[in-house]
């Protein structure tokens, strides 16, 4: 069921940041993802010192805590169908962030969101980022729209 949804993410390989899914329900989703020493945004950030961007921490907690979640609920929905000419697209409309930890290549994070609700078609999750020994990497508050739109004209 899981894989079902993953293949629902609207990215692409160097884009994606969601390897795993360890659980989904109506309340929440947790899943995780190994930062590749080898990703695109390491080369410049910083020279000689790679660390993780904030902007990507933020993307791997939305891709994960927001839109996994979304995605799965939405499902849900009777108006939701499987039909090939659509696609799932994320709207974010606000995001705030705290962030407590660096984070390097190679590392592997965990993110635990818990949905806040889910009414009108927009979903708000607290969501928060660990690393592997259960440390608070970034926390904060995620509000979006998951929206099914046709891509066949």
């Amino acid at each position: 069921m899981y894989k079902d949804i993953l293949n629902h993410l609207p990215y692409k390989s160097s884009f994606l940041f969601v390897d795993n899914i360890t659980e989904l329900n109506d309340n929440g989703v947790i899943g995780e993802y190994t930062l590749r020493p080898d990703s695109f945004f390491y080369e410049d950030h910083f020279v000689g010192n790679p660390v993780t961007p904030g902007v990507i921490i933020t993307e791997i907690m939305a891709q994960i805590g927001l839109v996994v979640l979304g995605i799965f609920l939405l499902s849900k929905e009777k108006e939701y169908s499987d039909n090939p000419d659509e696609a799932t697209f994320p709207l974010f409309t606000s995001t705030e962030v705290s962030f407590h930890k660096m984070v390097l290549p190679g590392e592997k994070v965990m993110v635990i969101s818990k949905k806040q609700y889910f009414r009108f078609g927009k979903l708000k999750c607290y969501v928060e980022m660990l690393d592997s020994s259960d440390n608070l990497i970034a926390k904060g508050m995620f509000s979006g729209i998951v929206k099914r739109v046709d891509i066949k004209k």
